[in-house]
């Protein structure tokens, strides 16, 4: 990943806020798709673009993890930390599952990252991954029936404007399982999942929407006032804002049951 190309930069204050907001939004579906394949305690574990803790430190109380990402600011817990860059750095050692969530769409070779997770997989090991896209439901407010609604929607717009001019794919998470049986994968399985309304939903778009406001200014996408009213409309809690669907897709390696030594 290239920082400068990258839209909701990690290393911003609505950073954390972001994190928290996913989070409580998306370890529930995550731990649920992690907790079916029965982790082993002697599995080594690799969390890719970890950004945020909860997802490392909850597998770190089921086995050795390695969370990595370009900025490791916001994590630490019982599990390894390193600095790492899945788009461009060799493989970071062999794993009995390997697991991303929201990190391939953002990459701009994110074909080479994931050859570099799939290299990464003993026989045996799975990989997880879980990818928004925002190409198959791209409202904000489901719901379009008023003002507030309809602005929320033209700024969302705005918003997936700025990221494909940054390289991100917003049609990607559907694409998933066809990735994974092309890299040799073996059964391969997906779903999807997306809040509509909620606390966390209205979190996460107002720490979205602070993180880029200056850039849809500078882009002619919006004008402060608009962005100034949308703010005022979602922390009112009256929309029902929408997350884009997340796509969880799984497959393991061709070979025995996931590895158990620690080399």
């Amino acid at each position: 990943m290239v920082v400068d190309g990258y839209l909701l930069d990690n290393q911003q204050a609505e950073a954390g806020e972001r994190f928290a907001a996913l989070s409580a939004l998306f370890d529930g579906s995550t731990f649920r798709h992690l907790a079916a394949l029965d982790i082993q305690p002697d599995w080594r574990c690799w969390e890719v673009g970890a950004g945020g803790p909860t997802v490392p430190a909850w597998l770190s109380e089921r086995a050795h993890v390695l969370a990595t990402d370009i900025n490791t600011a916001w994590l630490s817990g019982g599990f390894e930390v390193r600095k790492h860059d899945v788009g461009t750095d060799p493989s970071p050692g062999r794993f009995d599952l390997v697991h991303a969530r929201l990190v391939l769409v953002h990459v701009p070779t994110r074909a080479k990252a994931l050859a570099t997770m799939v290299e990464s997989l003993r026989p045996g090991g799975w990989l997880v991954l879980e990818e928004a896209d925002p190409a198959l439901q791209p409202l904000v407010c489901l719901d379009s029936h008023g003002p507030a609604e309809q602005l929320a929607n033209r700024l969302k717009q705005a918003f997936r404007t700025l990221m494909t001019a940054r390289g991100v794919d917003l049609a990607f998470g559907r694409k998933l399982p066809r990735l994974m049986r092309d890299a040799g994968l073996v059964d391969v399985t997906a779903d999807a999942y997306f809040p509509i309304t909620g606390p966390a939903c209205q979190a996460l778009e107002d720490a979205s929407v602070r993180q880029v406001h200056h850039r849809l200014v500078a882009a002619g996408l919006a004008t402060p006032a608009e962005i100034a009213e949308h703010l005022v409309n979602v922390r009112s809690g009256r929309l029902d804002l929408a997350t884009s669907p997340m796509v969880t897709a799984w497959a393991r390696k061709p070979g025995t049951e996931a590895a158990v030594s620690s080399s």
